[in-house]
Order: C-alpha cells, then sequence, then structure tokens
C-alpha cells in the first residue's frame, strides 16, 4: 500500500483542484457573445492629422465564462491602438488583435469585424483664414446694411494639410438684423465646414454692423 500514501499530499491537491477545475467549468460554462466597443487612438503623431473619419466602433465576438460577459464586465473594453509608429503621412493598416483590446481575465478574443483598420495621415496645417459675416434676417424695411466688419478679422484653423488648403473662408452664424436701425455688436461663433478642421483657439468673433436707412432712388 506505500504506493497509495507515497506523495499523498500531492496527490490530494491534484485531486482537489481537479475537483474545483471540474465545479468551476459546470457552474459557470464558457459561453460566446457579440459585443461592439470604442476604438481609441493613442500617440498620435503631433506633426500629422487623420485626414478621414476612422472607425470609431467595432464588433468584437468573445468568449469567457459567463459571469466575465455581463455587460458590467464588459464595461471596459476597448480596441487600443497605438500610433507612435507612424511617421510620415500616407496610408497605414493596423490589424485588430487580442493584445490591443482591453479584455476582462479569462475571456479571449474569437474575431473581430472589421479585423484591420485602415487610417490615412497627412502633414499638419496651421492657417489664417478670413471670418466673412453671415446676415440671417435683414435690416429692417427701408435699411440697408451700410458698412460691416469682423474682429479678429481672421481666424486659426488647424487639420489635414489638404483640408485646409482647400478653406477659403469660415463663416459667422447667422444674424438677425430685422431690429437694428444704426450700429449693433454681435458676439458670435463662426464655423467650420469640415468636421476634420478646427480653430486652433476660440471661434468666437465680434461682428459690427451699421444699418442706414435706404437713399431714394435717384430720377
Amino acid at each position: 500500500m506505500s504506493w497509495v500514501t507515497r506523495n499523498f499530499g500531492w496527490k490530494l491537491s491534484s485531486l482537489a483542484l481537479a475537483s474545483l477545475i471540474y465545479v468551476a467549468m459546470h457552474i459557470d460554462p464558457p459561453v460566446a457573445t457579440s459585443i461592439a466597443v470604442p476604438v481609441q487612438y493613442r500617440n498620435i503623431p503631433r506633426e500629422l492629422e487623420r485626414s478621414e473619419d476612422a472607425v470609431d466602433r467595432v464588433q468584437l465576438e468573445v468568449r469567457g465564462p459567463s459571469g466575465r460577459l455581463s455587460q458590467a464586465s464588459l464595461a471596459d473594453t476597448a480596441v487600443v491602438l497605438d500610433l507612435s509608429t507612424v511617421a510620415q503621412p500616407g496610408e497605414r493598416t493596423f490589424p485588430v488583435q487580442e493584445a490591443q483590446i482591453l479584455l476582462p481575465p479569462g475571456v479571449t478574443l474569437q474575431r473581430s469585424v472589421p479585423n484591420q483598420i485602415r487610417l490615412f495621415f497627412e502633414k499638419r496645417l496651421v492657417r489664417d483664414v478670413p471670418v466673412e459675416i453671415r446676415i440671417g434676417t435683414p435690416p429692417p424695411p427701408g435699411y440697408v446694411v451700410f458698412s460691416q466688419r469682423v474682429e479678429p478679422p481672421r481666424l486659426r484653423v488647424v487639420g489635414p494639410e489638404r483640408r485646409v488648403g482647400e478653406l477659403s473662408v469660415v463663416e459667422t452664424d447667422p444674424l438677425d438684423l430685422g431690429g437694428v436701425v444704426g450700429s449693433a455688436r454681435f458676439s458670435v461663433h463662426a464655423y467650420i465646414s469640415d468636421p476634420r478642421v478646427r480653430f486652433e483657439t476660440s471661434g468666437r468673433v465680434t461682428a459690427i454692423i451699421e444699418v442706414r436707412k435706404s437713399e431714394p432712388p435717384e430720377d
């Protein structure tokens, strides 16, 4: 019977561990689910800009213990792409792999849709662009806009080189001159139609408008 008692402690521990694994597998068996998670972009090079709208969410098929696949457990799951290796303009493709995904312990990636993310990079361009006043409601009948100016007359914008180069002006929010007679000042925001271009600082300006009575037509 010495073979029974030899290394009895180790044998007992192995049996207990096997029993725990068996119980865990049957109490919380592995299941699969599909979730939509955000994509986070880190270490974007300061001298480059993404020139196209990037993928902001991907669909993941994951597998793991059912207790780890609850909504609360997967709340922090995200795909994290490190862009520190991008050094020049052009296209770059990044595979979506398990090493780039924040998953709870015991949960594994089965597949991602899409399984690749392609990004387009351009040089960053900073440029001063004229501000144009936009009039929404005209002056009262019999009155006209005699003069108009905006302070500051130009705003600094930043974004992908091509898109910034195509931007000729930025417009203010529409002004309501329906009740204006004489001079008026409006503190308004300017607007950039291209979502990839942004103001370097505040986009707020002051529009100064002078409204005068229209001159009668000459005979």
